[in-house]
């Protein structure tokens, strides 16, 4: 130990109560405010002659970060910073609890050095993705050191101290598993059956990215049984497809959960979709059409046409594209007192308040069209259709469109003029679809660049090639990429936004459905009519540096 540092025990030793009593105001009284907690730790790291660290500005080795047990920092709070030499240098709030670091010098087994953070970062650094998954990697292991067996009444409450308890090991990894999800953003969580292994996916912001190490195949039946236990299903039948849903506590807010089993030739998959009912439901109580991320032009004409008195709103784009997210904010922003506001969906994923909202219920016989024809005896002003699948709910929405309601719903198509011909195939007549609808919009989100990581980077000739960009389109911009940091789980991206295109069914162009004319000319028609097309707003997100050109070009063709 370096003089220095036998110095600085030896006053920490000796202090007197009244400066400890003084201390324990400084470390418990960090509630109060951010500010007043920063300013507490920066008075006691210089009382103590120690290092104060920003966590705001903290980067964590990790390769340090995943040498050390994860309950090790969740049990005594601390965060390690790096090593110098044998020594390694951690963050704590109190420096002041010798007993603590000396039992943690011994548990490590090797000499400690103390620096100074707030309670509340290291709190917040703790629950990061990284750390959550260590303690997955760590449950891992669990599973493939011991037999497992099955706790058919596990508890429903999930929090990181559950996850470093001593439980069965298929509880621990099939929580740490979901607990680890939900911190970095997932929307699914994908247990895929290998020949000799089963590997965990989840699916971040659209793509999908290794959770885990691979399982053990012999684990296989555990894990399945353990999510079918979960969910009610039954665990005994393997050979066809089940869904089930369950709900799980965590702290300040319940979590629901759809599951999906599947039969495969290596044996049972499952997906376990991620609903955050509460806090997406608290994000639509403010939700507007502002913050999806359209261009302004097109954004104040799609609020014109939500705005009619009566007419159909079609919204069309593949699975994921955020189609239902589109027309939730335009209800959001019409919904009124004066009018009645009916939805029907398959499911009803997030409520709205003031909104009715009707779930389909097939094995009850409660379709679209059943539905449908429900809620137009229901008087409704304005009516949400999840999905047109049948040409039956085709024609009822259009019936509906032309008596007077305003009808907003979507239709899966590659583009809005591909609409058109989905239309005209199931049945619907040309006069009634071009009577009925005020606009057709088309979108897909592409993955924002993370903020915290982003930097400027000069595309390649390559590149600008492979994406049909010149030189001088992109010289007056600036593009960026992410490096790849804590906050992004090392992908660079962070969040999505919407790209679209906005068909307006012009006089010429009804005319030309109408007459039936080849989707090229109508499409043509729209272009010389000033309309943006999706290839078109995507540059446009990567010229305002939003995301990139490797993004764009996995959602949209180049032309």
């Amino acid at each position: 130990m370096s003089p220095i540092e036998r110095s600085r025990d030896d006053n920490l030793r000796n202090d007197s109560l009244e400066e400890s009593a003084q201390i324990d105001v400084l470390v418990d009284g960090h509630t109060e405010s951010n500010t007043a907690e920063v300013e507490q730790a920066r008075v006691l790291a210089a009382r103590y002659r120690l290092q104060y660290v920003d966590m705001e500005h903290f980067h964590i080795d990790q390769d340090l970060f995943r040498s050390i047990p994860a309950e090790f920092m969740l049990r005594y709070g601390f965060v390690p910073h790096r090593k110098d030499g044998d020594t390694l240098v951690i963050v704590v709030s109190d420096p002041t609890d010798l007993p603590m670091i000396d039992e943690l010098s011994l548990l490590l087994g090797c000499p400690l050095a103390v620096t100074v953070g707030t309670p509340a970062a290291i709190k917040e650094m703790l629950t990061k993705s990284e750390n959550s998954q260590r303690v997955l990697d760590e449950a891992t292991e669990d599973f493939q050191l011991q037999l497992l067996r099955e706790d058919e009444e596990g508890e429903d409450s999930l929090t990181v101290e559950r996850l470093t308890s001593d439980i069965s090991p298929v509880i621990k990894l099939v929580d740490s598993m979901i607990y680890t999800a939900i911190q970095r953003r997932a929307s699914d969580i994908h247990v895929e059956t290998q020949d000799d292994a089963v590997h965990v996916k989840y699916r971040i912001d659209g793509v999908l990215q290794a959770a885990m190490r691979p399982i053990d195949k012999q684990f296989h039946s555990a894990v399945l049984s353990r999510i079918k236990v979960m969910a009610e299903l039954d665990i005994a039948e393997k050979r066809v497809p089940q869904d089930g849903r369950f709900k799980l506590r965590m702290p300040g807010k319940t979590i629901d959960f759809r599951v999906s089993i599947m039969p495969s030739i290596n044996g049972e998959d499952a997906v376990i979709r991620i609903l955050d009912k509460e806090s997406i439901s608290e994000q639509f109580q403010e939700l507007s059409l502002d913050i999806l991320g359209f261009p302004e032009d097109e954004l104040n004409r799609f609020r014109r046409y939500i705005s009619e008195p009566y007419g159909m709103v079609l919204v069309t784009g593949p699975t994921g594209s955020g189609k239902t997210t589109t027309l939730y904010g335009a209800l959001s922003e019409i919904k009124s007192s004066e009018d009645k506001i009916i939805t029907i969906e398959d499911p009803v994923e997030y409520q709205l308040q003031g909104i009715t909202q009707i779930p389909i219920n097939e094995r009850k016989g409660l379709t679209f069209a059943r539905g449908l024809r429900s809620i137009l005896r229901h008087d409704p002003d304005k009516i949400m259709v999840g999905e047109i699948r049948d040409p039956e709910t085709a024609q009822i929405a259009i019936q509906s469109a032309l008596t007077g309601h305003l009808v907003f719903t979507t239709v899966h198509a590659n583009n809005v003029v591909d609409v058109l011909g989905r239309f005209l195939n199931m049945g619907v007549e040309a006069y009634q679809f071009v009577a009925a609808l005020n606009c057709v919009m088309a979108q897909r989100l592409v993955r924002t660049v993370c903020t915290d990581c982003k930097r400027p980077v000069r595309p390649s000739h390559n590149e600008l090639k492979e994406s049909a960009i010149t030189e001088s389109r992109i010289k007056d911009h600036v593009i960026y990429e992410g490096a790849g940091c804590m906050e992004c789980g090392g992908t660079g991206y962070k969040g999505r936004t919407a790209i679209c295109e906005l068909l307006d069914l012009t006089d010429d162009i009804r005319e030309m459905i109408l007459d039936k004319r080849p989707t090229s000319e109508i499409k043509k028609a729209a272009g010389q009519a000033g309309m943006r097309f999706l290839r078109e707003s995507a540059i446009q997100q990567v010229l305002c540096g939003r995301t990139t050109l490797r993004e764009i070009n996995k959602v949209t063709f180049v032309e």
